[in-house]
């Protein structure tokens, strides 16, 4: 038996498939309008693995702006109200991507202002959320910078001697795994840690050439650069980073001394364990 639709039932129904039509006589938002800035550079690392100088020595180049860790991912949108949520769906925004437009205008002002033309984002904490990064932003590009895992480990403990070895050793271990994570899934460059110090000239320009940016020497001399401030929480603060120097990378652990909860990670990223 067929239904038969009352006035105010036939005028929802009408109006609903109004809003349908509309919808799709209107044009698809274009990749323009999406991101301001479309291919970021994310450095993609655990904590204690050199990220710090990393950034320095990028921000050092004329083109390059690396600032302080920004910490993107704490940054959330909060649709306060029903019709909030309801507005912006209209707009086809859901909290998601509004987020990713925050993250992006955030690194299009800094870009902006520092006057140069690459953005690089090193938080640590990006290794967490790499599916979203290449979800929000899919052309951009990545560093994975690696070091030895009981290195970070006793970089750690060293820094903060309250720390017990324990639950450090699964700190690092969360970190690393989701690095190796990004690595099997996304292109990009890897770089060791041990080898920026070693080799910084070489290292350096195997990243300037992975940026499409002209090698400068003035990447090795950051102390003649305005890094803003080393404390913490949005960076490295040691006397190591402060003094405008690299420093060679502390020897590699024997053996005996990698944790077993990281030796498998430590063969995988080569290292002797």
């Amino acid at each position: 038996m067929a239904m038969i639709l009352s006035g105010p039932e036939v005028r929802r129904v009408a109006r609903g498939i109004r809003r349908r039509v509309r919808r799709l006589a209107e044009p698809p938002v274009p990749p323009s309008a999406r991101r301001l800035v479309p291919d970021p550079v994310f450095v993609i690392s655990s904590v204690r693995s050199g990220s710090t100088l990393l950034r320095v020595l990028l921000n050092s180049h004329p083109q390059i702006r690396a600032p302080h860790e920004m910490h993107l991912r704490t940054l959330a949108v909060d649709l306060t109200k029903p019709y909030t949520k309801k507005a912006m769906s209209q707009l086809d925004l859901d909290q998601r991507e509004l987020e990713y437009l925050l993250w992006d205008r955030i690194l299009h002002r800094e870009l902006v202002r520092s006057g140069k033309r690459i953005i690089v984002d090193k938080t640590p904490g990006n290794a967490g959320i790499w599916e979203r990064l290449h979800e929000g932003w899919p052309k951009a590009r990545y560093i994975f910078l690696l070091r030895h895992p009981a290195s970070m480990v006793s970089s750690l403990i060293n820094n903060r001697p309250d720390r017990k070895l324990e639950p450090t050793v699964r700190e690092v271990r969360g970190y690393v795994e989701a690095v190796e994570a990004a690595r099997n899934a996304l292109p990009g460059l890897t770089v060791r840690y041990e080898e920026l110090t070693e080799r910084p000239h070489e290292v350096t320009q195997e990243i300037c050439a992975f940026l499409g940016v002209e090698w400068t020497p003035k990447m090795l001399n950051y102390q003649k650069v305005d890094q803003g401030p080393f404390v913490p929480f949005i960076g490295d603060w040691s006397d190591n980073i402060k003094s405008g120097k690299i420093q060679k990378a502390r020897p590699l652990p024997e053996p005996e001394d990698v944790p077993a909860a990281l030796r498998d990670i430590t063969r995988a990223w080569g290292y002797p364990c």
